[in-house]
C-alpha cells in the first residue's frame, strides 16, 4: 500500500493515484449520523496541496468559516513517527513555528497520521489532507475533497452565510461532470503524471495530453468567462487549484514548461479572475505551496532549493468581466 503520493508507481514508471478512504458524508438531515452542526466539524489542510485548499476556498466561498474551524499543517513533509522513515504532513509545535500553521489543539497530533489512526487502529492507507473531522465522534468523515466540496456546497446551507451560492447546480451538472472528469485526468493529477514520472514514456503521454487539455481550455474561454458559461461552478475551482500553482510550480517541478500559463491569455486572466472572487486569495500561501513542493519530494528536487521567481500579482485587472456583459 501506498504511504505517499511518491510510492504510487506502476511498473511502467507511471504515475496511479490510489482512491481516498473514508467516504461518510454530513447530511442536512438531523438524525443522520454526520448532521450539518455548526462547530461540530473541523477540517485540517495544507495550503500547499491543491485538492484541500479547494475545500478552503468553499469555506469561504461559501461563508462557512466561522461554522468549520480549519488548522493548516507545516509546508515542508517531516518524519511522522520515529519508529519508521515516513515522510509526511506534520503539525508545528507552536503557532509561531511556520507563518500559516498551526499546531493542532483539537487532538495534541503531531503529524496527519495521527489523526488516520486516532480514527482507525488499523489504517494502512495513504495520511492524506483534506481530512474532514468530527469533533463529537471524534473520527474521520471524510478525506476525498470531490466530496467534502460537494457537502459544503449544499449540506450546510442552513447555517452558511452565502447560502444561496451554489456551485453544483442541477441544470449544470451533467456538464460540470463531464469537464471535472476531462479536467481531473488531463490537468489536476496530468501535472502529477508527469512530475512523478520515472521513465520518458509515461512522461510524454502525460505531458501531451496536459497540453492538449489547457489548448482546450484556452479556446473555451476566449468565448465566455467560465468553463460553464458565465457562471462561476465547481469546475473552475477545481481547475483554479492547479492553475495557480502552474508557474510557480509545475512549470519548473513537473517539467510542465512546454508553455507556461501567462502565455495563455483566456486562461491567465480567467485565474487571476477567480483568484479575485472574494475569500479566494486568502486559500492561495505561494510560500507554503513553494516550500512544500520543491521541499519535500528530493527524488525530483534532492537538495531542495526553492526558486524565486516568477511572483506572479493576480490582483491585476482581469477583464474577464466584459464576457458576462
Amino acid at each position: 500500500m501506498a504511504r505517499s503520493a511518491l510510492d504510487e508507481m506502476s511498473a511502467t514508471g507511471a504515475f496511479v493515484r490510489t482512491p481516498s478512504t473514508f467516504r461518510d458524508s454530513i447530511s442536512k438531515d438531523p438524525d443522520s449520523r454526520f448532521p450539518a452542526e455548526a462547530g461540530r466539524y473541523h477540517l485540517y489542510v495544507s495550503y500547499a496541496c491543491p485538492w484541500a485548499s479547494r475545500c478552503l476556498a468553499y469555506l469561504k466561498i461559501k461563508g462557512l468559516d466561522k461554522a468549520i474551524s480549519f488548522t493548516s499543517v507545516k509546508p515542508i513533509w517531516g518524519r511522522t513517527k520515529d519508529s519508521d522513515e515516513h515522510m509526511g504532513w506534520v503539525f508545528p509545535a507552536s503557532d509561531t513555528e511556520e507563518p500559516g500553521a498551526e499546531a493542532d489543539s483539537l487532538n495534541g497530533a503531531k503529524s496527519v497520521r495521527e489523526l488516520y489512526e486516532l480514527a482507525s487502529s488499523n489504517y494502512s492507507g495513504k495520511f492524506t489532507v483534506p481530512v474532514l473531522w468530527d469533533k463529537k465522534l471524534k473520527t474521520i468523515v471524510n478525506n476525498e475533497s470531490a466530496e467534502i466540496i460537494r457537502m459544503f456546497n449544499t449540506e450546510f446551507n442552513d447555517i452558511a452565510e452565502n447560502p444561496g451560492v451554489d456551485l453544483y447546480p442541477p441544470h449544470l451538472q451533467a456538464q460540470i461532470n463531464e469537464i471535472n472528469d476531462s479536467t481531473y485526468d488531463s490537468i489536476n493529477n496530468g501535472v502529477y503524471k508527469c512530475g512523478f514520472a520515472k521513465k520518458q514514456e509515461p512522461y510524454d503521454e502525460a505531458v501531451t495530453k496536459l497540453y492538449e487539455a489547457l489548448d482546450k481550455c484556452e479556446e473555451i474561454l476566449s468565448k465566455q468567462r467560465y468553463l460553464c458559461g458565465n457562471t462561476l461552478t465547481e469546475a473552475d475551482i477545481r481547475l483554479f487549484v492547479t492553475l495557480i500553482r502552474f508557474d510557480e510550480v509545475y512549470a519548473v517541478h513537473f517539467k510542465c514548461n512546454k508553455k507556461l500559463l501567462r502565455e495563455y491569455p483566456n486562461i491567465f486572466g480567467y485565474t487571476k479572475d477567480i483568484f479575485q472572487v472574494p475569500g479566494v486569495s486568502s486559500t492561495v500561501h505561494m510560500e507554503h505551496i513553494k516550500k512544500h513542493y520543491y521541499g519535500s519530494h528530493p527524488s525530483i528536487n534532492p537538495f531542495g532549493i526553492i526558486p524565486h521567481g516568477p511572483n506572479i500579482d493576480y490582483s491585476t485587472p482581469h477583464h474577464r468581466h466584459n464576457f458576462s456583459n
